[in-house]
């Protein structure tokens, strides 16, 4: 059965987001991934061209952050810890980026990405402070990455176990603080 174009790249994609979360970024292999795929190791570099290109385009990311300026001022940590919670539930590209991230500097690299283009926006229109956004969102990211680390890679039991609801009340008031509160 033939593929077309679109559903190779999406079923590469697929199969490297699985393969770099479970063996990491230097233990995945163009092979191993294309073997996941079903496909010859030479489409994988004709898609993507190499294993950096492969791993930016699975890791590409979008929080999807909400409209913070809709939310009550007094209800934005909560309101972040549901939404990363559901993130990090919902798709496993923030895990490979945790996880990748420690050791690899284009994970590393692609993390500060996506926290200054779109975690810094928010720690701004939330703040009104430009000038403390960057640690505030800093500070916010140090809360969300803790709890994914040992909620979602570590799997600490007691983190691990808690209700979504448990989780967020534990979690909303320091990124409530972090973002709204003075420094």
């Amino acid at each position: 059965m033939r593929r077309s174009s679109e559903e190779t790249k999406s079923e590469i994609l697929a199969a490297a987001r699985e393969r770099f979360a479970a063996d990491g970024y230097e233990r995945a292999t163009i092979r191993a991934i294309a073997a996941d795929a079903g496909i010859d190791p030479a489409m994988v570099m004709r898609y993507f061209g190499s294993k950096e290109r492969l791993f930016a385009a699975a890791c590409a990311f979008d929080l999807r952050l909400p409209d913070v300026r809709a939310v009550p001022r007094d209800g934005v940590g909560a309101a972040l810890a549901r939404h990363f919670l559901d993130r990090w539930e919902a798709d496993e590209t923030l895990t490979i980026l945790l996880r990748t991230g420690v050791t690899n500097p284009a994970a590393a690299e692609r993390m500060r990405e996506v926290h200054a283009s779109q975690l810094v926006p928010v720690a701004v229109a939330v703040a009104g402070d430009a000038a403390q956004a960057q640690v505030r969102a800093g500070l916010a990211a140090t809360q969300v990455l803790g709890m994914a680390l040992c909620r979602y890679v570590l799997k600490f039991p007691p983190i691990s176990a808690m209700s979504r609801d448990e989780a967020v009340r534990w979690i909303a008031p320091t990124l409530q603080r972090y973002l709204t509160g003075d420094a």
